[in-house]
């Protein structure tokens, strides 16, 4: 253990025996500080959307299909330009070093092991810098909380373009945080300095609840962010945070490159609906215009299967892998994705899809209860 600011952080480097990637969250608990590990498994309200999201998977089902004469399924694929061994990526995750004391450093290295693409956080551990140059030229994009004040957001863009990020992610579901029971109950404040304020300012984000993170945050945020982003960086926006099609549509509009369909895995607004049961609608008005990211709940090969067959092109994770850290770092990261890419693997083979442009043609059957 490495112990910061009284905060016990994991050190752990080693690869993981994995089952399945629920069993992981029992076992991050045992070594995560509970303040830590409330905020990282925590969702808002009764967390019912939060349960949801992985419920949701069971409103479809794979086709199997046998006689297909194939073999030895590839999960290689592009998006945005980007040449991937895996289409199932790091969602921008905050405050990684609550897990492991080297936080989105060891996330950043896993990522790139597996050939995959890793997202770094505005409420990073780590500096954008110090991120990007654990993954050792593997592609990573940035997650912007865009903020009230638009140099802190220049600067920021600064340094992600100076880091040689591919994308931005602007993420548009938080202008407040959500009502999080259990960091009240814990009395949840980060222990940890965040690289990315501490650089800016001497507000570090140390000794703060995330309420107070986020009172800084934009509250107002329209189309014309996404075009001043864009503007200024030249880098494609990826919008995060769309549920609606009609909010799919605003953002394209406004130049955004790619459409995020998440619900903040069940942080934000409870009561809303999971993010898989929103995806064919926006992937259907988005219409192959711009490459579709997922999250929020994803916790199997079918999850990704089935993500993948109703409009995405890429499958993000978040709390998995912050477990998989936690218990053997880089190397739990990577035991992680690995899992999780068998287990598509198999899915895909059953399914008769050779590749992951066939994945997203298979047939998949809708229930309604």
């Amino acid at each position: 253990m490495t112990i910061v600011n009284g905060y016990e952080q994991s050190d752990r480097e080693e690869k993981l025996n994995i089952i399945n990637l629920t069993e992981l969250e029992a076992k991050a608990k045992a070594i995560i500080p509970q303040g830590g590990f409330g905020y990282i498994r925590g969702g808002s309200e009764d967390e019912w959307t939060l349960r949801e999201n992985s419920n949701a998977f069971e409103h479809a089902q794979i086709v199997p299909r046998s006689l297909t004469d194939m073999e030895n399924p590839s999960t290689e694929t592009n998006v945005f330009g980007l040449n991937l061994k895996t289409p199932i990526m790091m969602a921008p995750t905050a405050a990684q070093g609550l897990a492991h004391a080297q936080g989105e450093k060891d996330t950043a290295k896993g990522v790139a092991a597996v050939g995959g693409l890793m997202a770094q956080s505005t409420y990073s551990s780590t500096s954008i810098a110090d991120t990007a140059a654990a993954g050792n030229g593997a592609p990573q994009f940035f997650q912007l909380y865009m903020s009230k004040d638009w140099d802190f957001n220049e600067h920021l863009l600064d340094e992600a373009k100076k880091a040689g990020v591919k994308g931005i992610i602007l993420t548009v579901d938080a202008t407040i945080d959500g009502y999080r029971e259990e960091d009240m109950r814990n009395n949840f404040q980060f222990p940890i300095p965040m690289a990315n304020l501490s650089e800016y300012s001497d507000g570090d984000g140390k000794g703060k609840g995330i309420a107070e993170i986020y009172a800084s945050a934009a509250q107002k945020i329209s189309g014309k962010d996404v075009e001043r982003i864009a503007s200024y960086t030249d880098l494609p926006v990826i919008v995060k945070g769309i549920e609606s099609p009609d909010d799919a549509m605003l953002a394209i509009g406004s130049g955004a490159q790619g459409i995020y369909v998440s619900n903040h895995g069940g942080r934000q607004l409870n009561g809303g609906p999971a993010s898989f049961d929103v995806l064919p609608a926006v992937a259907k008005a988005v219409n192959h215009r711009v490459p579709i990211i997922f999250d929020s709940g994803v916790r199997r090969g079918s999850h990704v299967f089935k993500a993948l067959a109703s409009g995405a092109d890429l499958v993000a994770m978040g709390r998995p892998v912050i477990y998989g850290l936690a218990l053997g770092g880089a190397l739990g990261v990577q035991s992680v994705f690995e899992t999780l890419n068998d287990e598509l693997k198999i899915d895909m083979q059953l399914a008769g899809t050779q590749t992951i442009e066939d994945v997203k043609r298979a047939q998949l059957l809708h229930i309604h209860y």
